[in-house]
């Protein structure tokens, strides 16, 4: 039985079904949620008309725990994505899956950047 969705995928790919971040999820997910929690705190600083260098100061420290998560998945996505992709058995599969992975890596480090 052949499923339309489904496409034979070499034995490394198997690797990649878990994301490379699953061993920390919990905490990122922490991590996140205090952020949340920062940002409606900002918001409630401009509802109460605080002063604009208070909520600035606000908005960079949301700003730096969001950089510090996002460097995290791409440490989680290089640590496990492009190395499972260099674990590729199949020697033709190989270099391309590597070239997918780091691609995915660099267009992902350039949207942090801009």
């Amino acid at each position: 039985m052949d499923d339309p969705e489904v496409s034979p995928v070499s034995p490394a790919a198997d690797i990649h079904r878990q994301h490379g971040y699953a061993g920390n999820k919990d905490a990122y997910l922490r991590r996140l949620k205090r952020i949340e929690g920062q940002v409606r705190g900002i918001a409630r600083m401009v509802d109460e008309d605080k002063y604009c260098i208070d909520i600035l100061t606000q908005v960079a420290a949301v700003t730096k725990a969001l950089h510090a998560v996002s460097l995290g998945l791409v440490e989680e996505h290089i640590g496990h994505c492009v190395v499972g992709a260099a674990s590729e058995q199949d020697p033709a599969l190989r270099a391309d899956a590597i070239d997918l992975k780091v691609k995915e890596a660099t267009d992902a480090i350039g949207r942090l950047l801009r």
